[in-house]
């Protein structure tokens, strides 16, 4: 029913624009006749030809409108989306014009209708004026009546950047009555356009004149209308704009401006990725993802931040078949749904179960034969592992224990572990868990056929449990953020970063080495807060208190990518560089790797201890016993 109402409306308002067309031509014939005689009626009736110039014209009026009509028609003026006109239409309609007046004078002059020269330039000047009022009355109307009734609930807004993708918004924000913001100032460095207005809003100054710029309009909201800015130069746009008690937002890159598609729907709010100073990494996958194309790959854990992340890439480079395999039956459940969406002819297998289950682990690999392993499978929250300290052992060591023992009996050709910087030099439970994981990848890469290697990175934004997703819902709260110390620093790495360096690393790997990512330049946690405290429209200490809690159980200042002994050797890739394996005694350490599995079954309070035995680089305090609950955050 609401499509034959908004079909009637459509049709009674194209009937009308005819109907105003045919008096259009009407009126312009007179006018234009009028004009041609400086107004004087009694010069109309003079003859020529037999007939008087009033007879010529109305005698062609019934075949000018028909072919005024047709012509309007065939340049889509009855069909086109007048509420949003601009440039384009204006263009249309004054061709129309143009056109329909030399079709008059062509037929008038084959029908030997005579009139003066002049009278066809006045004709289609008058044509022209009456069909733009028709056309453009309501977007004139909707800009220059509407949107001054609608000032006081708008709000002000600066944008900064006066190129292509800043004058479409302003234009976009200016005519659109849906749209509540009003442009009251443009920034741009550039000092050619500094004093010249854009849509009518004044380019006030550069980058220097952005906070003063604010407090004299009022700004609520700063749009940033720089697409192909480089990082490091938006980086510095930002640091000045978060000074301010602005809300950022930002256009999301390049392609929109070559797809046509910048408007106001396409703006984000700036994320605090855009405050790391830094291009985002880009791997060429396409030409080095041939090594799991018709190959049967397993993702342990595939349902988490990084293993999810694993099979999206993994399954856009056509694998013969895909295993997820997760005992979170919700987050697996989310995946399959996507990959199923995505890549209808993608062989998908999504099986539930724990990788500390041993029967289950080699029935799926006896039954599935997987090529490539990615094994992304681990409890990884460095405060919940303090607290439970045997879950820890079980699972991330146990796990990839039986996992690894599983892809050497079954022919596995790939072997990929994903570790940690928590592994160099742990001082938590999960570190030191992580460390042995690789241990046993680099024993493990020499009692088979198959190639065992490890990838080692930082932190990664967003992933589950990060620190993003909490400062930011500690804000939405109205504070506190909390954070550990003032001077903890960590590296940081986008989820599609780092599992694409993860898949190259797979590609370089012979076997036995532990590769580690660059994750560019540490940030400090507080620097964080700070920003994403400001990028929400607040002031730091004032509206949203920062509270610093003390370092968590078994947490550093700063993480470690490698250990001393470890050295580095580069890749082709330079943000993918190898540690040299560290030699130690194998038997000695399947020997303790035993006795450790034997003291985690018993739930031992302090395990500590025998994790030592097997990571001498732990540090590890005697009789700081691991009580549940007793350090809980």
């Amino acid at each position: 029913m609401d499509r034959i109402i908004k079909n009637k409306r459509l049709l009674v308002k194209r009937a009308g624009l005819l109907v105003y067309d045919i008096f259009a031509v009407m009126a312009s014939s007179a006018v234009g006749l009028l004009l041609r005689f400086d107004l004087s009626y009694s010069e109309l009736l003079n003859t020529v030809g037999g007939r008087t110039w009033q007879e010529h014209l109305w005698y062609y009026l019934p075949l000018n409108i028909l072919a005024t009509i047709l012509v309007f028609y065939l340049f889509h003026l009855y069909t086109s989306l007048w509420t949003y006109a601009s440039v384009p239409e204006m263009t249309a309609t004054i061709s129309a014009c143009l056109v329909a007046s030399v079709l008059q004078a062509v037929g008038m002059l084959s029908l030997r209708l005579y009139m003066p020269r002049a009278y066809y330039f006045l004709y289609c000047m008058c044509l022209i004026v009456f069909v733009m009022v028709s056309r453009f009355a309501y977007r004139l109307f909707g800009t220059f009546v509407l949107k001054k009734t609608e000032d006081a609930r708008t709000r002000n807004v600066m944008v900064i950047g006066a190129g292509e993708a800043g004058s479409s918004l302003i234009r976009e924000m200016k005519t659109s009555r849906y749209i509540k913001k009003s442009v009251m100032c443009v920034i741009d460095d550039d000092n050619s356009k500094i004093g010249s207005y854009i849509h009518g809003v004044k380019v006030v100054g550069g980058r220097d004149e952005i906070i003063e710029s604010a407090a004299q309009y009022n700004i609520d909201e700063i749009i940033i209308a720089m697409p192909s800015a480089a990082r490091q130069h938006l980086k510095k746009i930002l640091e000045i704009c978060k000074e301010t008690k602005c809300e950022l937002k930002t256009l999301p890159g390049i392609y929109q401006l070559v797809n046509g598609e910048v408007n106001v729907s396409q703006l984000r709010k700036v994320d605090v990725e855009d405050l790391l100073g830094r291009e985002p990494i880009e791997v060429d996958l396409d030409s080095i993802m041939k090594y799991v194309t018709d190959k049967v790959v397993l993702v342990t854990g595939g349902g988490g931040s990084i293993g999810s992340e694993l099979c999206r890439q993994i399954a856009s480079h056509k694998p013969k078949q895909l295993i997820i395999f997760d005992i979170y039956e919700n987050n697996a459940y989310d995946v399959q749904q996507e990959l199923a969406k995505k890549y209808t002819e993608l062989n998908l297998k999504v099986l539930i179960g724990s990788v500390r289950n041993t029967s289950r682990v080699r029935d799926i690999f006896r039954t599935y034969r997987p090529d490539i392993v990615y094994h992304a499978a681990a409890h990884k929250h460095v405060p919940l592992m303090e607290v439970s300290p045997n879950e820890a052992i079980k699972n991330n060591v146990m796990g990839t224990w039986k996992v690894a023992q599983a892809a050497v009996d079954f022919g596995v050709t790939k072997f990929v572990l994903i570790s940690t910087d928590k592994a160099v030099n742990p001082t938590n439970i999960m570190g030191a868990t992580k460390r042995i994981c690789e241990m046993i990848v680099q024993s493990y890469n020499h009692r088979g056929s198959t190639v065992f290697v490890a990838v080692r990175f930082g932190n990664v934004l967003g992933s589950n449990g990060s620190v993003i997703p909490l400062f930011r819902k500690q804000i939405a709260a109205g504070g506190p953020v909390t954070v550990t110390d003032p001077n903890i620093i960590r590296y940081f790495m986008t989820i599609p970063e780092a599992v694409s360096l993860v898949l190259q690393a797979g590609a370089y790997a012979k076997g036995g080495e532990i590769f580690v990512l660059d994750m560019g330049e540490p940030v400090k946690i507080l620097d964080l807060a700070e920003n994403l405290i400001r990028l929400s429209g607040y002031v730091p200490g004032e509206d949203i208190e920062i509270k610093f809690t003390g370092l968590r159980p078994g947490e550093k200042l700063y993480e470690e990518m490698l250990m001393k002994e470890e050295g580095m050797q580069d890749t082709a890739n330079k943000l993918i560089h190898i540690g040299k394996p560290i030699e130690f005694d194998e038997d000695d350490f399947y020997e303790k790797l035993h006795e450790l599995n034997v003291e985690s079954k018993k739930e031992q309070a302090d395990v500590g201890k025998w994790i030592k035995k097997l990571v001498p680089t732990y540090h590890y305090v005697p009789g700081n016993n691991y009580i549940p609950g007793e350090h809980n955050s």
